[in-house]
């Protein structure tokens, strides 16, 4: 694989990563609810489970979708619903204060962030689709194992970064006091937009 070839995939996993879809829109909202730290730990999730689904597509995960259409189906389903249950959880705690408001305290540990970054990630189809169909398709069947151990690392580091960088934008004072002041008719407007993608993923 040449050099050239290599930053062009990793350019156009950056394009993807960036993307706005449900894991940018958890990464907001916690960043601006819980602070930079925990939304850290969450990018850190993200960039885990980027790394599991370019495993996959590097293991066959193409083949196995074209070999049984019926597993990425219910991938689709399963996702979705587990998206829809995020939006209602959110929807539902819309109106409850932050309890870390007044103590500046972030209420979840960065091992439950990471957790739930990597369950956002690995139940959302989109990495699939990019990993599974886009991904296998720019990578030359000689690459040696050493250029895919880069390439999984360089995309650990697009996706973690690029929600580091969110985590970074939407903890700060003023993005935080926007938020909190806002909280109720923010996390349903987040709330409503990942349910419009776990049925648009599930439907589709």
């Amino acid at each position: 694989m040449t050099t050239s070839a290599f930053i062009s995939v990793v350019l156009i996993h950056l394009l993807a990563a960036i993307s706005p879809g449900p894991s940018f829109v958890v990464s907001v909202r916690t960043a601006a609810s819980e602070g930079f730290h925990v939304a850290t730990a969450l990018a850190l999730g993200f960039g885990l489970g980027a790394v599991i689904w370019a495993s996959a597509a590097m293991a066959g995960l193409a083949l196995l979708f074209e070999i049984v259409p019926q597993l990425f189906t219910g991938l689709k389903v399963i996702g979705g619903m587990v998206l829809i249950y995020i939006a209602v959880m959110m929807w539902r705690h819309a109106a409850t204060p932050l309890p870390q408001a007044s103590l500046n305290a972030a209420p979840r540990s960065a091992a439950s962030a990471i957790r739930f970054g990597l369950l956002t990630f690995m139940v959302n189809p989109k990495p699939a689709v990019f990993f599974g169909a886009v991904f296998v398709g720019l990578i030359p069947s000689e690459t040696s194992l050493a250029t895919h151990a880069a390439l999984l690392l360089a995309i650990f580091l697009n996706e973690t970064l690029w929600y580091v960088v969110v985590a970074r934008v939407f903890s700060l004072p003023r993005a935080r006091a926007a938020y909190i002041g806002l909280k109720s008719s923010v996390d349903r407007t987040f709330g409503a937009l990942i349910a419009i993608f776990g049925l648009k993923i599930a439907l589709s």
